[in-house]
């Protein structure tokens, strides 16, 4: 490693008293039109003891996320950085550690075994080290896109960002391996929409929905499910705002929350807080699935549009509601209290537009099934112009939100709107989703969808670990592919999702059996998930699958909230045709400084700023 000569820890030195000058200009480039209250609006505890928290801002104008890292007790240094999915391998780093004289900042990277080494090209600049009251403050800035093959490219949906803790010096950065540190991992959407808060009526209401001051159970992952009810002869209102509210202590141990109105044909459902998975849960609960409100870890609060409103309360609303709490537990700890929740904003005084949920992609059917040992196999569900020209209103409908979902093997969700043949707009799109962080996500821009719009919702799946096919279905070994989209005008139209023709899918496992030496079941007796178990997954099948996905027929569900389909001819249906997509725009890579450093930054870990 080469050391900064003097000249350098002197400039750095300099450097350092033009740092409040900096934050001036810093908070007033980020705040905007709309001021936030802190220059790093958003927050998440990285580790489950809350040693280290990450703050952040994003300036679209700059392309650039601006990062406060504060480690609360430091030891001998500590990395931080991102990768694909979650890995310290391959992972794009900054890292500031010790040799037990001086201690460094510097952009580096890890390779396939985990070993660091310093980045030639230096695209994390540290702004400002200081000692506070809590700890140590790091406040460092990136672009989104460095055109570095080292760096990671930051760009919208979750992002896995990756920390370790040294509890040594080190005699040079390249003597760091991440196997030997204590590691770990945060999921989050750090490029949060730059979009206004609308204002809240002057009539709104809160309700806080809680969990009852459960003891976590000290096991790594837990589902809590709790069920509570509206006031008897609660009327009709309308949802325009909610938070989440975490037990002060246990901010680093609740991961997602979710609020489900049940199903309003039961006139009552029985009272239960336990887990989730609990063979004393009652089945009844099963039937509450309409969801008003979900928070993920890093999420601010949710705004409905000043127009609209989601709707709950009144006659044909049913007054009982689910509270899942997932608990992410991975230190065990035990006896830990929680009252977590979700609080809502609601009002009497109905908006101009009731906002609705309507769910795109696949039909919950074994037929749209993934070959094992697949690493990025993909499924697509239509919303087709057929029923979209039959159940939107002539003025259309707005999307404005949308949570993306899957099951375990999930790796990428995106949903393109196609019109007259083009794609013309994607309404979301995650390249690094995982199934474990769900959230409902404002979109950057409203979504106006046409009668005749065609809406395709493609996933992408990693059966890498599996010996069998993976059929959909709602059991959590099987698949989905869902975006549940929140949009206004309230529409008859709740699901609008496809799967492949079951008649075209027999005659796949009939020539199957035309050219494999094995036989594959197609007597009627047979289940489809019992005929894809018996498929020898050979290149041949795998790719004659793959094939039947793209051109066969399928059946359109365009289904309404009774779960009726609405009136015409559903099965058999032509794929869309699409004859252009739509281009991804190409990172953009930032201007580079006339010098820019050669080596990490020397930096002061004693008193005050740096």
């Amino acid at each position: 490693m080469q050391v900064p000569s003097p000249s350098v820890r002197e400039a750095a030195s300099m450097y350092g008293t033009a740092v409040a000058v900096f934050l001036v200009i810093l908070v007033a480039a980020l705040q905007g039109s709309a001021p936030p209250k802190s220059p790093f609006p958003y927050h998440i505890p990285l580790d489950p003891e809350g040693a280290l928290e990450l703050s952040w801002n994003v300036s679209y104008v700059q392309e650039t996320v601006h990062f406060q890292l504060l480690v609360r007790q430091l030891k001998a240094g500590v990395l931080f950085g991102m990768s694909d999915r979650g890995e310290l391998e391959n992972a794009d780093l900054v890292v500031l550690w010790t040799d037990g004289d001086s201690a460094y900042f510097g952009d580096a990277w890890s390779d396939q075994k985990g070993q660091i080494h310093l980045d030639a090209q230096q695209d994390y600049q540290l702004l400002q080290v200081q000692r506070t009251s809590q700890g140590l403050s790091l406040l460092f800035k990136r672009p989104f896109s460095t055109c570095d093959p080292q760096d990671y490219l930051i760009e919208d949906g979750t992002v896995h960002l990756v920390y370790g803790i040294l509890e040594q010096p080190f005699s040079s950065l390249e003597a760091i391996n991440t196997s030997g540190l204590q590691t770990g991992l945060q999921r989050v959407q750090l490029l949060k929409p730059n979009i206004s808060t609308p204002a809240l009526p002057a009539d709104v209401l809160t309700m806080e929905i809680r969990v009852p001051d459960v003891v976590i159970p000290g096991q790594e992952t837990t589902y809590w499910c709790y069920m509570t009810e509206l006031p008897e002869g609660f009327s009709r209102h309308h949802i325009v705002m909610y938070e989440a509210i975490i037990t002060k202590g246990n901010e680093a141990l609740v991961h997602h929350m979710e609020v489900f109105q049940c199903a309003a044909e039961y006139e009552s459902f029985p009272h239960f807080s336990g887990p989730c998975d609990s063979k004393m849960k009652p089945s009844r609960l099963n039937y509450c699935r309409h969801v008003l409100a979900a928070w993920a870890l890093g999420a601010k609060a949710f705004y409905y549009p000043e127009e609209a409103g989601l709707a709950f309360g009144g006659p044909g609303s049913s007054r009982f509601l689910r509270l899942e709490v997932h608990y992410h537990n991975p230190l065990k700890t035990q006896d830990r209290r929680d009252s977590s929740g979700i609080r809502l904003y609601y009002t009497a005084t109905l908006r101009r537009f009731d906002a609705g949920i309507m769910e795109l992609g696949l039909v919950y059917t074994p037929v749209m099934a993934i070959p094992p040992q697949e690493t990025a196999f993909v499924l697509t569900g239509y919303c087709t112009d057929k029923c979209t020209q039959l159940a939107l209103p002539p003025s259309g409908i707005h999307i404005f939100a949308s949570q993306l979902h899957t099951h375990l093997t999930g790796r990428k969700v995106v949903t393109v709107l196609a019109r007259a043949g083009r794609e013309r707009t994607i309404v979301n799109r995650d390249d690094h989703y995982s199934p474990h962080f769900q959230e409902i996500r404002m979109l950057k821009k409203v979504v106006s969808v046409h009668q005749g719009d065609v809406l395709i919702t493609s996933c992408t799946y990693n059966t890498g670990d599996r010996k069998l096919a993976t059929v959909g279905g709602f059991g959590i070994l099987e698949e989905m592919c869902v975006n549940y989209v929140h949009y206004y005008p309230l529409t008859q139209l709740e699901l609008c999702k496809s799967a492949v023709d079951p008649g075209f899918l027999q005659k796949y496992f009939r020539l199957v059996n035309w050219f494999s030496n094995e036989d594959v079941c197609t007597c009627p007796q047979a289940s489809v998930p019992e005929q894809f178990a018996s498929v020898p997954w050979n290149s041949f099948n795998r790719d004659m699958l793959r094939a039947l996905y793209g051109f066969a027929p399928i059946s359109m569900h365009c289904n309404k909230s009774s779960a009726v389909r609405f009136q015409g001819e559903w099965n058999l249906q032509p794929l869309p045709e699409i004859v252009s997509r739509v281009e991804e725009p190409a990172p953009r890579c930032p201007a580079r400084p006339a010098q820019s450093p050669a080596g990490p930054t020397v930096v002061s870990l004693g008193g005050g700023q740096s």
